[in-house]
């Protein structure tokens, strides 16, 4: 996210490099690999790493020997590390720049073929769910280029690096990483997975939708009724599961996600509004008071918005109204930029498949 808002990182968790080998469900259990073991740092020989396998152990009721097994496996990962620090500081947000990331033609073509061919399960998502199909091919578009790019670091790597060896030099986030780690080895013991094989982001996302673990177990559903909620190879259950996703965090059918807006000349009232962030906080009745020009429509608008900016640079900033439903979004990815991304590329998508029916 899709996120507690579980997938929602600073940064975008699904960008993470490399191709997404097969799923292997667990069969028999391969050996720890030993902690002398030339050029590897494994985790199997560390006091804390040892109590820690006991307590979630006993938590989530996990055979505790396969617990302490399974991360006796895990391995040191320095990309990892490094690839969860910030930017640099200083380094400037441009939303052109970013925008022409994502709605692009090659995602656009891998857009159209996607809501094509899954239109059944996009269609019935939205019953289910009122998200509309744009949203879901945005959000899967957004993040992997539908299924392209799943990332290829050994999520059990990943997590255990993060929640053992979190690197200095920005916000500690050792305990939300061993949360994850937790509902990593329940949904493979649920899934009958085995957690040495399954891959995924730098961060721990995993399948076409980035889903976290803990996301996983909580809003992941069997969509197509096979028994298994498959967000590597299953489009359906990836549709269905993101739908959900955003109904939990308050997508309203019908509702748009933003208005135009031209925001105050005065900038402390433009600051009044944007203090919030990206939060719907003032009524339409508020944002007219404060200064803002908004459409007919969105005066007529029943709920919260929020005053979004969107810096270009040096360019002047670009701004819209959020509504709860950009709101949801940005549970998925705590970022406004991200929203628009999956917003914009989800209406070209539209575009194509409408104009080509």
């Amino acid at each position: 996210m899709l996120r507690p808002v579980l997938p929602t990182l600073s940064l975008l968790l699904a960008l993470s490099l490399g191709l997404l080998p097969p799923v292997v469900c667990a069969g028999p259990r391969s050996r720890a690999v030993s902690d002398q073991a030339p050029d590897l740092v494994t985790y199997g020989s560390r006091a804390d790493v040892q109590a820690y396998a006991e307590e979630i152990a006993a938590r989530h009721q996990l055979d505790a020997a396969w617990t302490r097994e399974v991360l006796a496996r895990a391995r040191y990962v320095p990309a990892v590390a490094r690839l969860i620090m910030p930017p640099p500081a200083g380094t400037a947000k441009n939303w052109a720049a970013y925008r022409s990331r994502f709605i692009e033609p090659r995602r656009i073509r891998a857009g159209v073929e996607f809501w094509r061919t899954h239109e059944r399960w996009l269609k019935q998502a939205q019953e289910m769910y009122g998200v509309p199909p744009e949203i879901v091919v945005g959000i899967v578009g957004v993040e992997t280029l539908y299924g392209q790019h799943m990332g290829n670091f050994r999520v059990l790597d990943a997590l255990a690096t993060l929640s053992f060896d979190f690197p200095a030099g920005r916000k500690d986030r050792t305990a939300f990483f061993r949360d994850e780690l937790a509902q990593f080895l329940v949904m493979c013991r649920s899934e009958g997975l085995d957690p040495a094989e399954v891959r995924g982001s730098y961060a721990g996302a995993m399948g076409m939708p980035q889903f976290m673990p803990s996301s996983w177990n909580r809003f992941a559903v069997d969509f197509d009724g096979d028994g298994h909620a498959d967000l590597h190879r299953s489009a359906a259950d990836v549709i269905g599961s993101v739908a959900h996703y955003l109904a939990e965090f308050g997508w309203q059918r019908g509702q748009p996600t933003h208005y135009e807006v031209s925001v105050p000349a005065d900038t402390a009232q433009r600051a009044v509004l944007l203090g919030p962030d990206i939060l719907p906080s003032f009524s339409p009745q508020e944002f007219l008071e404060l200064g803002a020009a908004l459409p007919e429509e969105a005066q007529r608008h029943p709920g919260k918005l929020a005053l979004v900016e969107l810096q270009n640079g040096e360019a002047a900033p670009s701004y819209v109204a959020g509504t709860e439903n950009f709101y949801a979004i940005t549970r998925y990815n705590w970022s406004s930029y991200y929203a628009m991304a999956v917003i914009e590329l989800g209406r070209a998508v539209a575009a194509v498949v409408s104009a080509t029916r």
